[in-house]
């Protein structure tokens, strides 16, 4: 009996510790499950809820590489930073055919987001090589089939009629060759400075016009004879538009060719002793213009620049201040400054397509074969 009531005893013992037993580890896995089942879901809702705040407020980086005057870019980017004051921008200043150069050296890690001021010859070339990004901004129906690419990698943002600029200071304006050919007359020998042609989307334009001005698409032969003349009378190449300008204020040379904002700006803002003579056969009107870079790393400032450049209010306010001839055909022409409607804008009857394609070829003969030599 004692033996029984020993082991009933112990039985009873043993059943009760694995009763305790069972009971703690039920509640020390319990609590953590449920302690942790209702603290971890709460986490991936927090991020999700960091995730979707707005990044409007968040600092972005606009890198531009521009071919546009100082004065414009001291115009312009001081204005969007004001309406967008999250975007840190950064502009590289450079010629127009440097820029082309410099996207297409740098399309396998694009460095800029936005091209601003690019000749359509170039931007033709930089579309058709894959180098802009398709875009169509809000504004896009307001600008002519003329002025822009088809798949909206371009843009025109305004029209630069290529001009002749002389020294009003140096030279009467009647005195002062009144059209293209006026400029080989041996009378001027000396007389002519041209910035350096090929860094420069400006002269490139007006060299190519001039070559097919002279024998169209087929025979460049009588275009490069042109080009021939005019190196005879051209004193140099300067190296860019702030040595162009020095040279010409200082008579080192009278006459160059140019683009006519420039040499408005120059004359009014400047107060440099320039003018112009619109040629009396026409002009080439350089459609210069813009687009984002294919693969940009800040696509959405790149937008707001696009939208910002081409607001209407502002299209006029530097067409009043910078002389810039807008391409929107939807800006109310009363609004337009009294400078702008007395310009007559006769152009120059040009192929640009031709031009694009053939400008490389034409640029390149005359560097080797023309270029600082006297005519010969």
């Amino acid at each position: 009996m004692r033996m029984i009531k020993g082991n009933v005893s112990k039985w009873v013992t043993s059943m009760l510790l694995c009763t305790v037993m069972t009971a703690v580890t039920a509640c020390g896995s319990a609590s953590p499950s449920s302690g942790e089942a209702t603290k971890q879901p709460d986490k991936p809702a927090e991020s999700a809820k960091t995730a979707e705040t707005p990044k409007a407020s968040e600092k972005q980086k606009l890198v531009i590489y521009t071919a546009r005057d100082k004065n414009v870019v001291d115009e312009i980017i001081p204005k969007f930073k004001e309406k967008n004051p999250n975007v840190d921008v950064e502009v590289l200043t450079m010629g127009a055919q440097q820029i082309m150069e410099r996207v297409r050296g740098e399309k396998a890690n694009p460095q800029a987001d936005f091209w601003w001021g690019g000749t359509q010859s170039a931007l033709m070339t930089a579309a058709d090589e894959g180098l802009l990004e398709s875009f169509k901004p809000s504004f896009g129906e307001s600008i002519p089939a003329l002025y822009k690419d088809a798949k909206d990698r371009w843009y025109g943002e305004m029209l630069l009629p290529e001009v002749i600029m002389y020294n009003s200071k140096a030279l009467k304006k009647e005195d002062a060759p009144q059209d293209w050919d006026d400029l080989l007359d041996a009378k001027y020998k000396g007389k002519v400075i041209i910035r350096g042609v090929l860094a420069s989307g400006t002269m490139r334009t007006i060299y190519s016009a001039m070559v097919f001005k002279e024998g169209g698409a087929t025979d460049p032969k009588k275009g490069y004879d042109w080009l021939k003349k005019l190196d005879a009378n051209t004193k140099e190449y300067a190296q860019d538009p702030t040595n162009l300008y020095l040279k010409l204020a200082r008579e080192e040379g009278t006459l160059s060719l140019w683009n006519m904002q420039d040499i408005m700006i120059q004359k009014e803002l400047q107060k440099q002793p320039f003018d112009f003579i619109y040629p009396k056969s026409g002009a080439p009107i350089l459609v210069d213009g813009v687009g984002i870079v294919k693969g940009a790393k800040n696509m959405d400032a790149a937008k707001k620049f696009y939208e910002f450049l081409f607001d209407s209010k502002l299209r006029v306010e530097l067409a009043e201040k910078l002389f810039q001839i807008p391409t929107r055909t939807d800006i109310n022409k009363d609004t337009l400054p009294a400078w702008l409607k007395g310009v007559e804008l006769k152009p120059m009857q040009l192929d640009w397509t031709v031009m694009a394609n053939k400008e490389k070829d034409w640029m390149q003969y005359w560097d080797e074969n023309i270029r600082g030599k006297g005519g010969k």
